[in-house]
């Protein structure tokens, strides 16, 4: 699993295009009684094959619009965990992915990729809420991510956060 906790993540780029759903990341066929190593091998088959194969550990996704949309399938992100990915840049997640995701402790961004490209170099700095990819010249301005999320995904998901954290409690 990559290390998620961290406020600065650099890695290189795999992209991906647009409506990939979950049932793509993560294959309804192969989950009855297979491990989860099994099944990240097959991830992104139907869009990208051999997209596991080339997928090196570390590495972010920078994907078109609407990332993990259709089911709340929370094998989806345990997959993308066991690939090593440490991020996923899109301008759009479906809601439940988007949910699953940083309760399960994998970094979000929400940003146009289309200036990206396969095999850049990208550094996201949450601290100073920024993209940077050096070999394009760019330098981008994030949406800050709320400090309960980044509370959240520092400690490794929403389980460990409470666990750490028992006496945590929403407010308004």
């Amino acid at each position: 699993m990559a290390d998620t906790t961290q406020d600065v993540i650099t890695g290189p780029v795999y992209k991906l295009g647009d409506d990939v759903n979950t049932d793509t990341q993560c294959s309804g066929k192969y989950l009855p009684g297979k491990d989860e190593a099994y099944i990240a091998a097959q991830a992104f088959e139907g869009v990208a094959p051999g997209f596991a194969a080339r997928f090196k550990p570390g590495g972010i996704i920078a994907a078109g619009t609407h990332f993990g949309i259709n089911s709340s399938r929370e094998q989806a992100v345990h997959i993308l965990h066991r690939l090593g990915v440490a991020a996923i840049i899109a301008p759009s997640f479906g809601r439940q992915f988007f949910r699953n995701a940083i309760n399960n402790g994998l970094l979000l961004i929400e940003y146009d990729t289309n200036g990206l490209a396969e095999g850049d170099e990208v550094t996201i700095d949450l601290g100073h809420s920024e993209l940077r990819a050096p070999a394009r010249g760019l330098r981008q301005a994030l949406r800050p991510l709320p400090p309960q999320i980044r509370a959240i995904l520092r400690e490794g998901g929403l389980i460990p956060f409470l666990r750490k954290h028992p006496d945590w409690s929403i407010t308004a």
